[in-house]
């Protein structure tokens, strides 16, 4: 039986290190061209962190997508909705962002069946030119024939997101079927239940240390059980070329939903998009629950969060000696330890008064 490691089995070793300040860190993405389309790792990026929102209708709307857009991410706007309301949010988010050369830096989630075609058109005529393909098991007949007549649409003109998939088969089939780039992760979300529910699942980062053994030039994206910046900097040490987050990103001032006050403490809602209560709201009826909700801690302003996130990851790149990910990838050395190291991770020395 095969073993697998999860982000808190491995530590990175830290190694000798020239950099002086955080600053001369780059966490550009290679690989991303002006119009976000037409994608290899042979273009020109203009990505300069590798943070991508994910298409959650508690976690990504116009002010948190922009406000990722702005800092050099993106972020995915859900498929929750009519298709008149995906035009409307992606409308408003090349409203909102404020580095103009950066209102590209969008992308929309369409499904695999239904009017995933329809929407897409519509939104390709609004100016969008990067699509998520979002369904929970990406390694599907349904993502290849969608990929095929999407690319059959618009051939190299647009970026097309697929996943989720947990191992190295599936990520370069749906390389193969015309993929730009792939999430890599089967139920290590927050809100997430599939392992629970279904019995099936790879640790997250398993899946990016198999699926960066693939030879086809598609982007890693890392999705599910991120907790922190040292999750992030593992994952790009392991292979990721970007990061989604979803529980990192909610509760903040620009995540979608309003404020709750609960016992004179504010919280915001956040959920899987396959629970219950999303279902309902979405669609009217529930066909099978793997996703939770909740309610998480109140955080403000989802900049601060993320501006602290980013010097993180620089950080942690700076323990490697590594001034860019690629050469992060090449110089970390992992480690496996015990579940001791768990409490001895954190900070275990604080006195309760």
């Amino acid at each position: 039986m095969q073993k697998a490691v999860c982000f808190d089995d491995v530590l990175i070793v830290p190694q000798y290190s020239e950099i002086e300040s955080r600053s001369s860190v780059d966490l550009s993405v290679s690989g991303f061209d002006q119009t976000f389309a037409s994608l290899t790792k042979n273009h020109d990026a203009i990505l300069s962190n590798p943070i991508v929102g994910s298409p959650m209708d508690t976690v990504i709307g116009p002010a948190s997508a922009a406000i990722l857009a702005d800092l050099g991410g993106f972020g995915v706007l859900h498929r929750y909705c009519t298709i008149d309301n995906a035009l409307a949010s992606y409308a408003e988010t090349r409203s909102l962002v404020l580095d103009k050369t950066k209102e590209n830096n969008i992308m929309v989630a369409i499904g695999a069946t239904g009017d995933y075609l329809e929407r897409a058109d519509a939104l390709y005529k609004l100016g969008c030119r990067a699509f998520c393909i979002d369904v929970a098991h990406g390694h599907h007949v349904h993502v290849k024939n969608a990929l095929e007549k999407l690319r059959l649409r618009y051939n190299d003109a647009v970026h097309i997101m697929t996943g989720n998939v947990a191992t190295l088969e599936a990520f370069n089939d749906l390389a193969d079927w015309g993929s730009s780039s792939i999430r890599v992760g089967v139920g290590g979300g927050a809100m997430c239940t599939t392992r629970i529910r279904t019995g099936h699942g790879v640790p997250t980062l398993q899946s990016i240390m198999d699926c960066s053994k693939s030879d086809r030039d598609v982007f890693i994206v890392a999705d599910g059980g991120i907790k922190n910046s040292g999750d992030v900097v593992k994952s790009l040490a392991a292979g990721a070329d970007m990061i989604m987050l979803g529980s990192i990103l909610s509760g903040h001032d620009e995540s979608p939903g309003t404020t709750i006050e609960k016992d004179q403490r504010k919280f915001k809602k956040f959920r899987g998009m396959a629970s219950r209560e999303a279902q309902i709201e979405w669609r009217g009826k529930v066909s099978v629950s793997e996703g939770e909700a909740t309610l998480v801690p109140y955080k403000g302003s989802m900049k601060d969060t993320l501006t602290d996130l980013i010097e993180g990851i620089k950080s942690g790149l700076s323990y490697s000696g590594a001034r860019t990910i690629r050469e992060l990838r090449a110089k970390s050395k992992f480690i496996q330890v015990s579940s001791s190291s768990i409490h001895e991770n954190g900070p275990h020395g604080k006195t309760i008064f």
